[in-house]
């Protein structure tokens, strides 16, 4: 299927849905942010929800203490204990269960969360490390040697909690998704067009 770049004039008109809701998966500096910010606009008016399994985690942190005051935009899963964990990835197959429901959701791990819901669209964000660090430094205005240790350390810290908690170690793997997309190969206005495309809508 030929892909057909988004652009703002364009409005999306449903062709054959073939999916309820939407999960984004991927690394930090990925891009799962940057799309489900993209897709609101676009999505909202027709009545899908979003929802940031990140964000949602980021503000219990600060709420009960468990984050670094000098980095506020930031935390790892280890900052709480598991039943958090729990919590938001429940909260997220709950919300995207029925199929009536139409909304959109990211975290790290969100589309191996939803593996089983066929009405449900698994994507996956994949990126270069190299762009990744960088992208790091000029959101979180940081020099390339912090970026680096500061995902290197989430990730480890992330995952190592994760596959204890699940006893699996194949979150990002692509036979639990129904669209890859490398974002170092594709920005985000081509990355938004493919989701969409994928999702079932026409830009007319």
């Amino acid at each position: 299927m030929s892909m057909v770049p988004y652009n703002r004039y364009m409005e999306p008109t449903i062709l054959h849905p073939k999916y309820s809701s939407i999960a984004i998966s991927g690394r930090p500096g990925a891009g799962r942010s940057t799309l489900l910010q993209n897709l609101r606009p676009i999505l909202s008016p027709l009545g899908w929800e979003t929802f940031s399994g990140g964000e949602w985690a980021r503000q219990f942190a600060i709420q009960v203490g468990k984050h670094n005051p000098d980095d506020p935009k930031h935390h790892k899963a280890t900052d709480y204990g598991d039943e958090i964990d729990h919590k938001i990835d429940l909260e997220m197959r709950q919300k995207v269960s029925d199929p009536k429901v139409h909304i959109a959701v990211e975290s790290w791990i969100a589309g191996w969360n939803m593996r089983g819901l066929p009405h449900v669209l698994k994507v996956l964000l994949q990126c270069d490390d190299a762009l990744r660090i960088d992208r790091v430094v000029n959101r979180d205005n940081l020099s390339v040697e912090e970026a680096k240790k500061h995902l290197q350390e989430r990730e480890e810290a992330n995952l190592k909690k994760w596959e204890r908690m699940y006893g699996v170690s194949d979150f990002w793997d692509p036979k639990h998704y129904d669209l890859v997309i490398n974002t170092y190969a594709h920005g985000p206005k081509e990355t938004l067009a493919l989701v969409l495309q994928k999702l079932g809508y026409n830009l007319v």
